[in-house]
């Protein structure tokens, strides 16, 4: 059986006025992620993860902010369409390990329903998903409220053999 592990990072600016989506979920806040699409960086890092480990390259090769096909997209499709990439490839999710920074708001309360949309996306058990937040202590650009981070790390693992 084949492993491979790939990680991914993302990162936007946060903007008054903009929805703030993370892992799917919608988060009141009246700063959100500014982005091509709808700015969700932990679905971008994910993708990126998985791409990674899949050596299929990045999130701007396959969904490029210069078409406009993209242009406000919920990054579920982006999700959807890696995943689908990786089952082709004979791939499946082993576990997923992500960390969004973010000073504010607090993520605890919507920390469950992100795992269950990105374990339904990757057809994998929830038990699989590791999703964290955490600040930089009022450091950085993250810290300070103007942007938001997410890192992701994925297993995969193939069917056969």
């Amino acid at each position: 059986m084949a492993v491979r592990i790939g990680q991914g990072i993302d990162a936007h600016q946060l903007e008054e006025g903009t929805p703030l989506i993370i892992g799917g979920v919608s988060i009141p806040y009246p700063k959100g992620s500014k982005g091509h699409s709808d700015g969700d960086v932990l679905f971008h890092a994910i993708v990126d993860a998985i791409l990674g480990a899949l050596a299929l390259g990045d999130i701007g090769e396959h969904f490029p902010s210069e078409d406009n096909r993209w242009e406000n997209a919920n990054s579920k499709s982006f999700l959807k369409h890696t995943s689908n990439l990786m089952l082709d490839k004979g791939f499946s999710l082993g576990n997923l390990d992500a960390t969004i920074i973010l000073q504010q708001p607090k993520l605890i309360s919507h920390i469950i329903e992100m795992r269950k949309n990105i374990a339904s996306i990757l057809h994998t058990e929830i038990d699989n998903i590791s999703v964290k937040a955490t600040t930089t202590d009022e450091m950085g650009f993250t810290g300070e409220g103007s942007g938001i981070a997410a890192t992701a790390v994925v297993l995969i693992h193939s069917h056969g053999n």
